[in-house]
């Protein structure tokens, strides 16, 4: 204990406070005027908050430094300036939100002449940033008569602390009627719209891409908040013109309009794939489209798909003759005519249209026969993973297409009332979807007739399979894409064993060549089992491994099939040491009794800042692994013993 021998010493900064000519320089000059300052040291507060040392930390953060200055050092005093006036100190904090004269002087920034210095923008942002999240009324209302003030923040958008300002704006306001006041105030000021206006191709790709990412952000911010909020609040005014009609038509039109440039189509895209985002029940980042999992906390507005529907011809068109790109060089030699991420997002955004199950949105694709554009590209850029995957993605979305008896997720208003439908099939599309009345279903029915006549899904896998048999076989390289090839012919014989469109499916194989159904039977049979199986082998073996009776009933959210997951388990619980019984405060050797029910519950109280890798260790372990626990703990008593017993003999 420090206390016990006196080991304390005084800070050098109480020293050079008691000389009457110390200057804020000599200060910031210590190691320790962060810590200090962050620790209520109550002389050095009522130092710095004194008028004429504010100024000049203010002045540190909005004035460029002398260009003569060693580059080391040059941003040395702004960086100090910056962390003191945002280490959330109330002295500093009041003093910076009530004097409107330093506020002027922050506000002054923002109009100089672009480009801002990056490092003094965030240093601005961050200053702005936390009197926004503590002097919020102050602050509002300084910012609200300054008329200027959305434009001078958009003509610094190529500097992305701009952006993580003005969603410091609409994510930090508190509380909810000042919130939405803010809201207001940024809508009347036309933010989305002239956000908008700047993805286009006359505009610069950085102040483009900021753009775009900003007004990503706004949409799944205002959502969030929007699912936590009551009932009887008021609609957020900034995701009500997003999603409108109107502003998702002018998107497409800066996109499309004069010379097509790559940074456009992505940009834009991105926002319109925001847009079509829904949450899904189930571990974030599992494919869950190959189980029905199509619950969801948003409907997608109709709206949204109205103005997307008229432009899908244009995103065809990009699939066909993308941005001109010049040749690359990869690691399997030279690619002339690279896919380029404007068709890579066309991709994603053709998968993302497929999920919400629109009529409208089905029947133009199938009439565009996009599908099949798509499956060409899969197949020609064949080390292309990103664009595998959403190729992946949309034959997942027209196998595992919703029951009948569900709602059409994609064709309903804002309010949640049902959309028009379109009218019904007739003639020969009523033939071939099976003359089924239901609007939704005929037109599903025709996606996957499509997909498996038009698109002929069944030959392409032979023959890329046989394909890339041939090439291992001459001594080449296993295909790139034959992991989601293999992913996607699993799916065809498990919505043929069961699934939405099992009888459908059934009948389209029975009317494939005789030939070619019977290459078909040999395949599933023979070769994709034998990958399946080859794929399935276990990494560790777990027969050793048994849980207690009294949790045998219990459900356990993790799968309980994957051995991948326990070797996981294994691998993290062996990195603990004794240090995680001091973490968790567990002293007393009765804790780890065989007959003391008390710990597996303590187990689960863990403190806020346990990690999420712990956390996923302690789970499991309650529910599988209790006995293995309580021997594991009792061997990490016992190390703990020996190194109290081993301090006391020091």
């Amino acid at each position: 204990m420090f206390w016990k021998f006196d080991l304390h010493t005084t800070s050098h900064i109480d020293q050079l406070l008691d000389r009457e000519d110390v200057t804020l320089r000599e200060l910031m000059e210590e190691d320790d005027v962060l810590q200090e300052c962050k620790a209520q040291n109550r002389r050095l507060l009522l130092f710095l908050s004194q008028e004429h040392c504010m100024q000049e930390l203010v002045r540190l953060i909005t004035t460029e430094p002398p260009a003569d200055l060693e580059e080391r050092s040059r941003f040395k005093f702004p960086n100090i300036a910056c962390e003191l006036l945002t280490s959330d100190v109330s002295i500093i904090n009041d003093k910076l939100g009530a004097d409107d004269s330093l506020l002027e002087v922050l506000y002054h920034f923002l109009e100089q002449d672009p480009p801002l210095n990056p490092l003094l923008a965030s240093f601005f942002s961050k200053t702005i940033g936390n009197l926004i999240a503590r002097k919020t009324e102050q602050v509002i209302t300084f910012l609200k008569k300054k008329e200027g003030f959305i434009g001078l923040v958009l003509k610094h958008i190529d500097a992305s602390a701009m952006m993580d300002l003005l969603l410091r704006l609409i994510s930090c306001v508190e509380p909810a009627p000042l919130r939405q006041e803010v809201l207001h105030w940024l809508n009347e000021e036309k933010l989305v719209q002239r956000l908008t206006e700047l993805i286009h191709t006359g505009k610069d790709e950085e102040r483009q891409s900021n753009a775009s990412q900003t007004l990503c952000d706004i949409i799944r911010l205002s959502r969030d908040q929007a699912n936590q909020m009551q009932e009887n609040m008021e609609a957020d005014p900034l995701l009500a013109v997003l999603e409108s009609q109107e502003s998702v038509a002018g998107l497409l039109k800066n996109m499309f309009d004069g010379e097509r440039s790559e940074a456009s189509i992505v940009n834009g895209t991105q926002v319109l794939l925001t847009l079509l985002e829904t949450r899904r029940s189930g571990l974030e980042g599992l494919m869950d489209l190959y189980s029905q999992g199509y619950e969801r906390s948003y409907t997608v507005s109709s709206s949204i798909l109205n103005a997307i529907e008229p432009h899908i011809k244009d995103f065809q068109q990009l699939l066909l003759d993308p941005p001109k790109k010049s040749a690359i060089l990869t690691t399997v030699g030279v690619l002339e005519q690279p896919l380029g991420n404007a068709r890579l997002h066309v991709a994603r955004l053709v998968a993302a249209l497929l999920q919400t199950s629109a009529l409208s949105i089905c029947q133009e694709l199938c009439s565009l026969s996009t599908m099949d554009l798509l499956l060409d590209l899969f197949f020609k850029y064949s080390w292309n993973n990103f664009l595998h995957f959403q190729v992946e993605l949309c034959v997942a979305a027209i196998l595992n297409h919703p029951s009948e008896e569900r709602p059409n997720p994609g064709l309903q208003n804002h309010d949640g009332n049902p959309a028009a439908s379109d009218p019904e099939p007739q003639g020969e599309e009523a033939a071939e979807t099976g003359g089924t009345s239901d609007p939704q279903t005929s037109v599903h029915n025709a996606l996957v007739a499509h997909l498996f006549q038009k698109c002929q899904l069944v030959q392409r896998i032979l023959d890329a399979w046989e394909e890339n048999d041939k090439i291992q076989g001459e001594g080449g390289t296993r295909r790139g894409n034959m992991g989601h090839l293999t992913r996607i012919a699993n799916m065809v014989v498990q919505n043929l064993e069961k699934g939405p469109v099992q009888s459908q499916i059934t009948d389209l194989i029975k009317e494939l060549p005789e030939d070619c159904r019977g290459r078909w039977e040999s395949f599933v049979d023979e070769t994709l089992r034998e990958t399946n199986r080859r794929n399935t082998v276990e990494l560790v073996s777990t027969h050793n491994m048994h849980s207690s009776s009294e949790d045998d009933d219990m459900e356990s959210p993790f799968p309980n099939d994957l051995s991948l997951q326990q070797a996981f388990s294994d691998y993290q619980i062996q990195q603990m040491t004794a240090n995680f019984v001091d973490q968790f405060g567990f002293n007393d050797e009765e804790e780890f009794s065989e007959h003391d029910e008390n710990i597996m519950p303590r187990l689960t109280e863990l403190p806020k800042s346990t990690s999420i890798s712990t956390r996923m260790i302690i789970v499991p372990m309650r529910l599988r692994l209790k006995p293995a626990v309580k021997r594991g703990y009792a061997s990490l008593m016992m190390l703990k013993k020996k190194r109290t017993s081993g301090r006391r003999r020091r």
